[in-house]
């Protein structure tokens, strides 16, 4: 009978502990909670195998699959702490914003180039796309809270009356001709009309000869255009015997370079959403602290809002429990 009570001592103690952990938040079968919603473990693995179809990220995964698996967790857990955000202030981004952009970044890249190397590093085409999209979030939040002021035209153009002089540049080009004759003719004829500099380029044309003439900010010119760009009127020609050159080389300065406000407005723009983002991000960073993010500790442990190892090592959540955890036998030997 003794030996009965205790073994229903056990069951009750086990059901006792359950309600506990649900109310802790440590499921084994859930691998993380994000407010009123779970990312299970079967979510997770099915996340983790998905991205390892591709060869590439799965090469990178070898020998660091508990690395890889919490990236995707971490990832996992964004994507929802930006998806509840997005609804509490509501707000969205589409898939053809989400293209629009990744277009933008790509500059003219070769996607599937681009692509490939990021999955060499473990990133894979979806996680790009969720990762822009966040971004895009992030804006639109600021934006709601209208805290998006710095990508005001008038903003943006405040800025570039800020920067204007930092990012003057210096017109230059040289052309190498086979000896001072033809150099000092070559002198006279730019000095007339700088704006021929590339049709009388054209007939020295080599490795020493700039085709066009280019622009440098004044810090990034050659030596010898240094040297005159403060003292040398612009649009002069002089000349420079460089024998390793083959002759010598016709050098010309010309004036100072200011890009316009339209030629830079793509630079401002992005260093303006860098500030409206950050903003965009404290407003996520509230939300995930309302959410009361918790992971399963066999995964990590979250640290200013990133999933990190965790300083104990793995969490078995699925260990038997300990025989010193079972009720004591009363004393006085086993009963019949």
């Amino acid at each position: 009978m003794r030996r009965a009570a205790r073994a229903r001592a056990a069951v009750l103690l086990v059901a006792v502990a359950l309600p506990v952990l649900v109310g802790c938040r440590s499921a084994p079968a859930v691998a993380a909670y994000v407010g009123d919603e779970q990312i299970t473990v079967t979510e997770l693995e099915a996340a983790v195998t998905e991205r390892l179809d591709d060869e590439r990220i799965a090469a990178f995964a070898e020998g660091r699959r508990d690395e890889f698996t919490r990236r995707v967790l971490d990832g996992l857990v964004a994507r929802q702490v930006h998806a509840a955000a997005a609804e509490r202030y509501g707000v969205s981004v589409g898939d053809r914003e989400v293209r629009d952009r990744i277009d933008a970044l790509l500059a003219g890249d070769d996607p599937e180039a681009v692509f490939a190397q990021l999955a060499e590093q473990g990133i894979g085409r979806a996680d790009v796309q969720e990762t822009v999209r966040q971004q895009l979030l992030r804006r639109e939040l600021a934006e709601a809270e209208g805290e998006a002021g710095a990508l005001d035209a008038a903003a943006l153009r405040q800025r570039y009356d800020e920067v204007r002089e930092e990012l003057a540049e210096v017109e230059f080009g040289y052309i190498t001709v086979p000896d001072q004759p033809t150099a000092d003719a070559l002198v006279a004829d730019l000095s007339a009309d700088p704006a021929r500099y590339a049709e009388l380029a054209a007939p020295f044309a080599g490795p020493y000869t700039l085709a066009e003439l280019q622009r440098q900010p004044a810090e990034e010119l050659p030596p010898a255009f240094a040297e005159r760009q403060g003292t040398t009127p612009p649009g002069t020609a002089f000349t420079v015997p460089v024998p390793e050159a083959g002759g010598v080389v016709v050098g010309f300065l010309g004036d100072t370079v200011y890009p316009t406000f339209e030629e830079i407005r793509p630079q401002l723009e992005e260093e303006a959403a860098g500030q409206v983002e950050a903003v965009g991000a404290e407003l996520v960073d509230d939300v995930r602290e309302d959410l009361d993010v918790t992971v399963n500790p066999r995964y990590g442990v979250l640290r200013d809002g990133r999933l990190v190892p965790g300083e104990d090592g793995v969490v078995d959540l699925l260990e038997e429990p300990a025989a010193a955890e079972q009720p004591p036998a009363p004393e006085g030997g086993p009963a019949d």
